[in-house]
């Protein structure tokens, strides 16, 4: 996949569309869409709701994966999760290792936690997931590693079809992500690896909590 160059005007309207909520009866029909493919679903008002309702889930002293999030940051979870001493999360851990010298370790208590939390950026009114990664390290625990999935999706991430996703993701979500890995690593970012999930095989694993108002990118 390649980033499309629009002129700055038609950027600007991409840009602005894709960051706007669904309206209330299609994040509804999203939800039952994704129930309709084994995915457990819960809808929530706003972002404390989400976050409320995720912390829910994890048993007090689980195993915790996350990716990179731009949602789970701005919600709260992701420094409740790593900070509360409630959780064994697995970030500040492979942060602390040697990349050098234990990256087996570190590639290995990634792959399989108890527990993967992360959001997606799109997901189509017929119910499908579409995650995209620079570098990939969330997706295996998404697709199958992790025990249990809780992914939390803001209404505009909702779209109408996959064509629709991978503009979302091209158009929008990678200029945001390359300005921030920019910033932080001098570094351009790339849609590397990208995921989609129509359906979940085993009952229960994945539960997505749809957010009626934006959250995230």
């Amino acid at each position: 996949m390649t980033m499309t160059h629009n002129s700055p005007t038609e950027r600007l309207l991409i840009d602005a569309a894709f960051g706007e909520p669904a309206d209330s009866a299609t994040v509804d029909r999203t939800a039952e869409a994704l129930k309709a493919r084994n995915f457990n679903v819960a809808v929530v008002s706003d972002g404390t709701a989400a976050r409320d309702l995720l912390l829910s889930f994890i048993p007090e002293g689980a195993e915790v994966g996350e990716g990179a999030s731009q949602t789970l940051d701005a919600i709260g979870v992701t420094e409740t999760v790593e900070k509360s001493g409630r959780y064994q999360a697995i970030r500040p851990r492979t942060r602390a290792m040697d990349r050098a010298t234990q990256s087996r370790e570190i590639r290995k208590l990634g792959s399989a936690p108890d527990i993967q939390i992360n959001s997606v950026q799109a997901v189509t009114e017929d119910g499908r997931l579409v995650v995209a990664s620079f570098g990939g390290s969330q997706l295996g625990p998404i697709v199958s590693g992790a025990g249990k999935v809780i992914l939390v999706v803001g209404a505009q991430k909702i779209v109408p079809d996959l064509d629709t996703a991978f503009r979302r993701i091209e158009e929008y979500n990678l200029p945001i992500e390359d300005v921030k890995l920019q910033a932080a690593y001098g570094i351009h970012s790339a849609i590397n690896k990208l995921l989609v999930i129509n359906a979940e095989v085993a009952p229960s694993r994945i539960t997505v909590i749809l957010v009626r108002e934006p959250v995230g990118v």
